[in-house]
């Protein structure tokens, strides 16, 4: 029992480990993560590219028709993440977690992708439902306003990356509309 009481804080440190964040080589154990898409973003902010990562940290996502990336997001190094809580999976397994992302990543490589309806967002709700994750139903809509209102940027210079060309933008059409309005 002895040696039982000593493998539980080592146990817990390596789980510790496992779970944290490394921005630099693009690890988020358990995160769902986000990066901007050129133009759309910049017109719409909260509109973006969706991924679901691995227990270790591996980005997956849906990146195109039939064509699931693998630690290589369709439109570069993710900008937020939300790290999600692994106690709140309900489905079973040994490793229920990584599992569904490979199950939900192998359904997506037969899939056409579609800007409106079958997405990136599309496949991490799959990921999500099939762990069943917080024992809740998981879509796109869902999805984006969660990460919206959970996800941690990375960085200031992704925060930045994000937001700067939306702000550009709005100030030059402000900026036009009000030229023309005071003639």
């Amino acid at each position: 029992m002895a040696e039982v009481a000593l493998l539980l804080p080592v146990m817990a440190e390596v789980l510790e480990e496992k779970m944290k964040l490394d921005p630099e080589r693009s690890r988020y154990p358990h995160c769902i993560v986000w990066t901007p898409i050129p133009v759309l973003t910049w017109l719409f902010p909260f509109i973006g590219h969706m991924g679901i990562c691995t227990s270790s940290g591996v980005i997956r996502d849906f990146a195109g028709p039939y064509y699931v990336s693998e630690d290589c997001m369709a439109f570069g190094k993710p900008v937020k993440y939300w790290q999600l809580d692994p106690s709140l999976i309900l489905a079973s397994g040994s490793n229920p977690w990584d599992t569904a992302v490979h199950e939900a990543s192998e359904e997506y490589k037969h899939h056409m992708h579609n800007l409106c309806c079958d997405n990136c967002h599309s496949h991490v709700a799959l990921a999500l439902n099939l762990m069943k994750y917080n024992n809740t139903s998981w879509n796109m809509v869902k999805l984006c306003i969660l990460c919206l209102v959970y996800s941690r940027y990375i960085s200031f210079g992704a925060f930045l990356k994000t937001w700067v060309p939306f702000i550009l933008l709005a100030g030059a059409v402000m900026t036009v509309v009000l030229t023309l309005h005071l003639r």
